[in-house]
């Protein structure tokens, strides 16, 4: 027969056990990131026009985060987590964003000029006139990107996906499409004057002249 002291016993251990459970963090079931220990800066989620160049952002978690006319020129974003961020006007020149998640962040008039995106996902991202001139994109998807009126002028985009995304009257002047994947994409009044389109992928892109590309498309 279980006595009355035992039985208080076994609860006061449950209790200082589901305690322990709650204070100690996430566990490895915990789906939950904590953006302080994913290195996000003081200011998250509102970082609008903070002065955060030169940062270390390495992994950082900043999805949803607005960073509107924030600074973050040569700052290290490093596989940050930046999706549904909003980077409108930002000035990310020759920051550091290999393998970052950038799935439909907004970057609409961002600077990005000699910045490095390589292997990033941009998928569904809002570029409208972002300034991406020397900026370094290979293997980056953009599938389904809005670049409208972007300037590109000697981007490299090389082995970049494309697909569905829409170029329209933008800048790809001297800009290198080595095997990259522009099928159905929309590249309407786009200069392409200078560009390599070497072994791109052209399967129903829409040329600058507005017909479809058969097989390719000129300047």
């Amino acid at each position: 027969m279980t006595t009355w002291p035992k039985v208080l016993a076994i609860a006061a251990v449950s209790v200082l056990a589901a305690g322990v459970a709650g204070c100690g963090g996430a566990t490895s079931t915990d789906t939950t990131i904590d953006a302080a220990t994913r290195g996000a800066p003081g200011c998250s989620p509102d970082c609008q026009g903070e002065d955060l160049a030169n940062t270390n952002l390495t992994n950082a978690d900043l999805r949803g985060a607005n960073l509107t006319n924030a600074n973050l020129t040569n700052a290290n974003l490093t596989g940050a987590w930046l999706n549904h961020a909003d980077l409108t006007n930002a000035d990310l020149t020759n920051a550091d964003l290999h393998g970052a998640f950038l799935v439909s962040t907004t970057l609409t008039d961002a600077t990005l000029t000699d910045a490095t995106l390589t292997d990033a996902t941009l998928t569904d991202a809002k570029l409208s006139r972002a300034k991406l001139q020397g900026t370094d994109l290979t293997g980056t998807n953009l599938s389904g990107a809005t670049l409208t009126e972007t300037n590109l002028l000697g981007a490299n985009l090389t082995r970049a996906n494309l697909t569905k995304a829409n170029l329209t009257k933008a800048n790809l002047t001297n800009t290198n499409l080595t095997g990259t994947n522009l099928s159905w994409a929309n590249l309407t009044n786009a200069n392409l004057t200078g560009t390599n389109l070497t072994n791109a992928n052209l399967t129903g892109t829409t040329c600058p002249d507005g017909r479809t590309a058969n097989p390719a498309c000129s300047a």
